[in-house]
């Protein structure tokens, strides 16, 4: 089965094509659009300017990503789109063009959560087959959180950011330190030239049973620091690489920290990372390192698909359809569109107790030794 994906939340326009197989879903072509250069006079996305691209390159893309496979239209079986969240304006280009595309075709539609895309990238990107239960967490310039996936449509919030998301505190802090935009990149390589224990930066929610994330304190604490020692930054070249070193040190510690313990609390082995902020190379090593001490089976995409993408879009209608789950998509776009629902039964489910207690039910009904299918051997590149 071949579904057509496409992004545009925010500020690339995406499009990808997807095939499901038995093992896995395969992204068999992809093109994105960035529009960061368009952008970057202004220090962030301006929604009418990213509006204005997604309508120049949206009708260009899809063509492109067809030619590139030598199918037609008509070589597609079903079509997805980003119905939220993100920015009212970029949502509605993507939606509206995959709504008459679907209708002109006749071919079922997918309206498919932005985060939900996110939460199943690590596993499409590499080609895996989906394994529930996980813990995703999902780390971007607008989200940062952890999730409890126990099946499709059956997510479990642990965690969430309750001010700046950590893709926007790097943002801001670049900003600050007179960086360019997006300040993530430029932030890592000054780091690179830094020593990330010269200032001793403040860590949100020490406590292990804290799932939460907060970084408007460590944020304002740098702008503090820097304002208050003008005579230092005059004085050594140095010290600009050591404030930038020591901010993302102080992220990726609190990133790190929750994620193992998220694992932990949740009772599962799997930690699915996903968002633009995982192009950190620093992140990346040090959930390596944690979840290799931990005994986590850590699963990371490439750098080139954590960030927006449609083949993340694509890829989960298609591992719906294939789960045999109906194509389903709203009259209208959803920019704030969540996630979490309550629980079957009308009981609202969400939290860490809930985790514990459905691993607990699922722990007392092992299957015998008979029932238990042979497990066939997957191939992961």
């Amino acid at each position: 089965m071949r579904v057509l994906g496409i992004e545009t939340s925010c500020d690339e326009t995406a499009v990808a094509l997807v095939e499901t197989n038995p093992w896995s879903t395969d992204i068999l072509a992809q093109v994105i659009s960035s529009q960061i250069e368009q952008h970057r006079p202004y220090g962030g996305v301006v929604p009418e300017l990213a509006t204005r691209e997604h309508l120049r390159n949206l009708p260009l893309l899809v063509p492109r990503v067809l030619s590139d496979m030598n199918l037609t239209l008509d070589g597609i079986d079903a079509v997805a789109a980003t119905e939220g969240p993100g920015l009212a304006s970029s949502l509605l280009i993507g939606h509206s063009y995959a709504r008459a595309l679907a209708i002109a075709l006749s071919k079922p539609m997918f309206g498919v959560n932005h985060l939900e895309g996110h939460l199943f990238s690590p596993f499409i990107a590499n080609r895996r087959a989906v394994e529930f239960p996980f813990v995703g967490l999902i780390v971007s310039g607008g989200h940062t959180l952890l999730a409890h996936a126990l099946g499709w449509d059956r997510y479990i919030k642990l965690g969430s950011t309750v001010d700046d998301a950590a893709g926007e505190a790097f943002d801001k802090v670049a900003k600050l330190l007179g960086l360019p935009y997006p300040g993530g990149p430029e932030i890592e390589r000054n780091a690179m030239r830094g020593n990330p224990e010269a200032f001793g930066l403040p860590r949100s929610f020490p406590e292990r049973d804290n799932l939460n994330f907060s970084f408007s304190g460590l944020k304002t604490a740098v702008r503090f620091f820097y304002e208050k020692s003008a005579q230092m930054q005059q004085a050594d070249a140095e010290w600009t690489y050591d404030l930038c070193a020591s901010f993302q040190k102080a992220v990726v510690d609190v990133l790190v920290r929750k994620a193992v313990q998220a694992v932990a609390h949740a009772r599962v082995d799997r930690l699915a990372v996903s968002g633009g902020v995982v192009c950190n190379k620093m992140l990346r090593d040090e959930l390596e390192f944690a979840c290799y001490e931990a005994g986590i089976d850590l699963i990371l995409a490439e750098p080139a698909f954590c960030t927006d993408n449609a083949g993340m879009i694509a890829g989960v209608a298609a591992e719906k359809l294939a789960a045999g789950i109906e194509a389903r998509c709203g009259d209208d776009i959803n920019p704030n569109l969540d996630l979490f629902s309550p629980e079957p039964g009308g009981e609202a489910a969400r939290g860490l107790s809930a985790a514990v207690k459905l691993k607990n039910r699922q722990g007392q009904q092992v299957a015998e030794q008979g029932d238990v299918p042979a497990q066939h051997e997957i191939e992961v590149w």
